[in-house]
């Protein structure tokens, strides 16, 4: 090999290797966040002290939700102060109504971009086409927000996922009679596994829907008989696990976040036993972990 040659072999690798690093780089998570509930008793205790502790582990959003009752400008000045920003929050299914233009008013002010409904109440899916009711009424909430400038969104648990008597599956109602402009969907990537589905899958029939994840971890995936006949509500805390430490694949879903128009990954834990030891254990594999 002459010099020239060795030369331009040299040059060459090192484009490859800065190309590679880059790509890595490309394929991971820029900016972790963590719904609060996992914290929330924490939060009530020392809520500033609290909000130290999640940025000093290197969460750069948060989520919050109606367990958190401060008005909307002092969540506003403390997320400010420790260099937080909350691009969405969760609220009661009932607040959709009346009381809605006033949700979006204080939305506004503690800086959210999203407002996500996490429960349909048991009366209203409990009616005749009550899932295709709870679509209609959050197409019509998704449309005063977005006049507003707030996306509107539902986030899952396990039940979407259970067939209903014509054997359709709730999520697949909603995704079908929910206007994909107005009404995104904050898709609860433990939840969807729990209830024996596919997350890549949705991800390829409902391309760009999810803007935003939550993350948690099973120890096992419970048997689907459990779940349908709701068997698996009662024990469902305790198969939770940190990120990472369970056996959801987190490498492949994730692999898919650009199809599925993911912007937001939110660590989620319903009942840990140590909330900042256990939030610290999911941040630091979602920090390693690339796709």
């Amino acid at each position: 090999m002459d010099r020239r040659t060795f030369l331009s072999s040299i040059c060459a690798a090192t484009i490859l290797g800065r190309n590679f690093a880059w790509s890595l780089e490309e394929h991971r998570i820029q900016r972790i966040g963590l719904q609060l509930y996992t914290v929330r008793e924490a939060l009530k205790r020392d809520f500033d002290g609290t909000l130290a502790k999640i940025a000093a582990i290197g969460y750069s959003e948060v989520e919050l939700g109606d367990f958190i009752d401060d008005p909307p400008k002092v969540l506003h000045d403390a997320l400010i102060r420790h260099g937080l920003v909350a691009p969405s929050t969760h609220v009661p299914y009932k607040s959709l109504g009346e009381d809605w233009p006033r949700v979006i008013e204080d939305s506004k002010i503690v800086g959210h971009t999203y407002i996500v409904n996490p429960w349909i109440d048991d009366e209203v899916r409990a009616q005749p086409d009550g899932w295709k009711r709870a679509a209609e009424t959050f197409n019509r909430a998704g449309e005063i927000s977005k006049k507003a400038g707030i996306q509107f969104a539902y986030h899952n648990h396990w039940l979407e996922f259970i067939p209903t008597a014509d054997g359709k599956l709730p999520y697949d109602i909603l995704l079908d009679n929910c206007d994909p402009d107005l009404v995104k969907m904050e898709m609860d990537l433990c939840w969807i596994t729990v209830g024996g589905q596919d997350p890549v899958k949705y991800f390829a029939r409902y391309p760009g829907r999810f803007p935003m994840v939550h993350l948690k971890d099973l120890k096992k995936i419970p048997a689907l008989h459990t779940v349908v006949e709701g068997r698996f509500a009662g024990a469902n805390m305790a198969e939770i696990a940190d990120v990472g430490s369970g056996v959801i694949d987190w490498r492949r879903i994730l692999s898919h976040s650009g199809q599925a128009g993911i912007k937001h990954f939110f660590v989620e834990h319903d009942n840990p036993k140590r909330p900042i030891e256990s939030v610290r254990v999911s941040y630091e594999y979602l920090n390693r972990l690339r796709f």
